[in-house]
């Protein structure tokens, strides 16, 4: 036992200490950015980052895998936030979400990320992403009051949230501002090319935030106007557990609106963590499989602390397990050692938390916002044909023209109408013969005919013509839906009537009952 203690001791200070700082300076930026994007206190995203890391990390099966708030939330978090009118009731709907990922683990249903069309999971990361890139411009320009968001996309142009902000735009910015972010937006996208893999000393969105704070502090030395406003800087109090909201449980039913979000949280967070759940699986160099239900189990549990403690809604996170890995994480004690740091930093140095200006946090979500709806990312679903491409972009011009919840269904539906459509295509094929001058029609059915096929089925049969010779070949069929044996059947009774001879192989005759 001493030995395995010891063991474990020496993977810690050697792999997981180090990969956990490396995911804490990463995650730390982020979980206020998040935080920020969301229309959530920022101590909330903080908050989350350390659920995450201290408890999530604990119950997952998942070895690299690091929770906290996700990029992909923040449109419907802010969504959530706003129908509801109230932050106390929003976190009410993290609960649920929690609840509905606890259910879904129970229930053994982790596989159900595999039923949405990849075509689809694209178009709507593609669209969190513009969205993200909208919410952020404000913010980067210097807009100190950014309240452009409503519920859709379109609504950034309404009167009432873009041309009232444009008008009061000189008295709410400055032009520090503009620096910080063309210089941080700089450093972003010159340490993503690939010659500047070698200068990552230190995490980009770290780095930003160190010079974003030197030039702010360089500012105010020189006494210049270009220096940041109070309300351009985090504000975390000094005491943030002191400020912490919690929900109010006595509004539990009296919203649907509540369980209706919550269940879709729920939802777009389950997809999110096993995408990343079988993202970071592939980083493994020692090829640990993650169990997706007993994940979906720690999530949940996550989420529903979150609802509880005043906390925005986490995932498992792309980026932070990424990070782990690369950094040379072994086991779940790096993503543990990120949450502790996060809470030391809450705990221990808040003031220096309130130095980060708003202008860094938002270069840091655009770039984030930009990786999510690259153009390399249209062009390769264009290349992937119109069944791949007609769905991607609906579900993205749906979802910024209404919210995410639509835009996923009409992406779902454009994708079932190609699979129906292919369906028609493959289950049957007809061919035709001359012999002795009659014609002759062969019908071959393949593996598996459904009750999709019954429309298109009945109109090839009504075009065989008169006094001609049918056969009808399902001995390759490993299924065959009622409703078709139903319509071969029916055509069978009826076809001497006209003058056709109807040959069945393979294919069981059923009782047709007429209808009164």
């Amino acid at each position: 036992m001493k030995k395995k203690i010891r063991y474990y001791r020496i993977l810690w200070l050697k792999h997981d200490l180090p990969a956990g700082l490396s995911v804490f300076l990463v995650a730390l930026p982020l979980c206020l950015g998040i935080a920020l994007a969301s229309g959530a206190p920022i101590y909330a995203g903080l908050l989350s980052g350390i659920i995450g890391g201290l408890l999530v990390s604990v119950i997952s099966g998942s070895q690299l895998g690091v929770s906290g708030p996700a990029a992909g939330l923040t449109t419907l978090v802010a969504a959530s936030i706003i129908s509801l009118g109230d932050y106390k009731i929003f976190l009410l709907a993290v609960m649920v979400a929690g609840m509905f990922q606890i259910a879904l683990g129970l229930f053994k249903l982790g596989v159900i990320a595999n039923y949405f069309p990849s075509s689809v999971i694209k178009g709507m990361l593609a669209a969190i992403g513009i969205i993200l890139i909208s919410k952020q411009i404000p913010l980067a320009i210097g807009y100190n009051q950014p309240d452009f968001w409503s519920s859709g996309f379109l609504q950034l142009f309404s009167p009432k949230n873009f041309l009232g902000n444009v008008e009061n735009f000189y008295l709410h910015s400055t032009r520090g501002v503009f620096i910080i972010s063309a210089i941080s937006l700089a450093v972003l996208l010159l340490l993503q090319q690939p010659f500047a893999k070698k200068l990552k000393v230190i995490p980009a969105p770290l780095l930003v935030v160190i010079i974003g704070i030197g030039f702010n502090f360089l500012f105010k030395e020189m006494s210049s106007s270009l220096a940041l406003k109070p309300t351009q800087l985090v504000t975390i109090p000094a005491n943030v557990f002191s400020s912490i909201v919690f929900p109010d449980f006595s509004k539990f039913f009296s919203n649907i609106e509540i369980w209706k979000d919550g269940i879709i949280i729920g939802l777009l967070a389950t997809l999110e963590t096993l995408l990343c759940v079988e993202a970071v699986d592939k980083l493994d160099t020692r090829n640990r499989i993650t169990p997706v239900n007993r994940e979906l189990i720690a999530q949940g549990i996550g989420n529903l602390t979150c609802g509880i403690l005043g906390a925005i809604p986490i995932t498992a996170v792309v980026v932070r397990g990424a990070a782990n890995a690369n950094a040379g994480g072994r086991t779940k004690l790096s993503a543990f050692t990120h949450g502790l740091f996060l809470l030391l930093a809450v705990l221990l140095v808040p003031f220096a938390l309130n130095m980060i200006p708003y202008a860094t946090l938002a270069a840091i979500l655009l770039v984030t916002g930009f990786n999510l709806t690259k153009p390399r990312l249209y062009a390769n679903m264009w290349r992937l044909g119109w069944k791949q491409f007609l769905p991607f972009l609906f579900t993205i011009i749906v979802i910024l023209s209404t919210d995410l919840l639509i835009g996923v269904s009409i992406g779902l539906l454009i994708s079932i109408y190609f699979i129906v459509q292919n369906n028609f295509k493959a289950e049957y094929k007809i061919t035709k013969t001359l012999h002795h001058d009659v014609e002759e029609y062969l019908i071959h059915l393949n593996s598996n005919v459904t009750f999709l096929n019954k429309v298109k089925l009945r109109k090839a049969l009504d075009q065989i013509p008169e006094y001609s010779i049918l056969t009808i070949d399902g001995s390759h069929c490993n299924f065959v839906d009622y409703d078709i044996l139903e319509i071969i059947s029916e055509y069978h009774n009826k076809a001497h009537d006209r003058h056709i001879e109807v040959h069945l192989i393979g294919i069981e005759k059923v009782s047709v009952t007429d209808l009164h």
